[in-house]
């Protein structure tokens, strides 16, 4: 009997969105982020088995727009594996003020998409994504609440992955080394949004957790 093709789907804010085509054009249907950098690694290592990856992230999401449209985006598509990484939106959202950070739903939220998926895809790989950060000049008006928030998210994240077993992949501490080889900037040009290089260590990261674990693409 033929091997089911596995299927694989990123999930998040703009930094997975990376203007991913809402078409079928397989030119730009992953976007121009780590999404891409993975899916063209994968993808070619393992073209026998013809992996299938998705881009679902939506630019400017927090994890409760993420979760609105959970069915649509998530379920319904019965991915063998799903990949998250939003949080700094909601950050943004209660640092400036917005009405949508009237109140923090960031951990609530999210451990609810997390239990619905649970009971609805027992069988589906979890891998959440840190959430990061970094102090440039985008961020440095409002720096120590940048900082004191993405914290919070950071443990948020470490702790859900804890509790309902996913895989983590640490972000954070990636860019801090990366930031002594080359200016802020380099990677992440506004402090929130990564260049090239700064997607390139994502997919790195990710492939490093991913690829070592049972749910490894091959």
């Amino acid at each position: 009997m033929e091997n089911k093709r596995r299927k694989i789907l990123f999930q998040g804010d703009s930094i997975t969105d990376g203007n991913w085509g809402r078409n079928l054009d397989p030119n730009h249907i992953l976007g121009h982020g780590y999404v891409y950098i993975i899916a063209a690694q994968l993808g070619s290592q393992y073209a026998e088995s013809q992996p299938y990856f998705m881009n679902r992230g939506v630019s400017g999401n927090r994890v409760s727009d993420v979760y609105a449209r959970w069915n649509e985006d998530a379920i319904s598509l019965q991915p063998d594996l799903i990949s998250l990484l939003v949080g700094v939106n909601d950050a943004h959202s209660i640092i400036t003020g917005s009405a949508r950070g009237a109140t923090d739903r960031y951990e609530r939220i999210y451990r609810q998409l997390l239990d619905e998926t649970c009971e609805v895809l027992p069988d589906t790989g979890i891998v959440l994504c840190e959430p990061f950060v970094m102090h440039s000049e985008a961020t440095d008006k409002d720096w120590s609440e940048w900082s004191s928030k993405m914290n919070e998210y950071r443990s948020v994240v470490r702790h859900l992955a804890e509790d309902y077993n996913t895989l983590f992949v640490p972000l954070q501490e990636t860019f801090n080394q990366a930031a002594n080889r080359a200016d802020t900037a380099y990677w992440v040009w506004d402090g929130i949004h990564p260049t090239t290089a700064g997607h390139q260590l994502i997919a790195n990261e990710w492939l490093k957790v991913v690829q070592q674990s049972k749910y490894a693409i091959g």
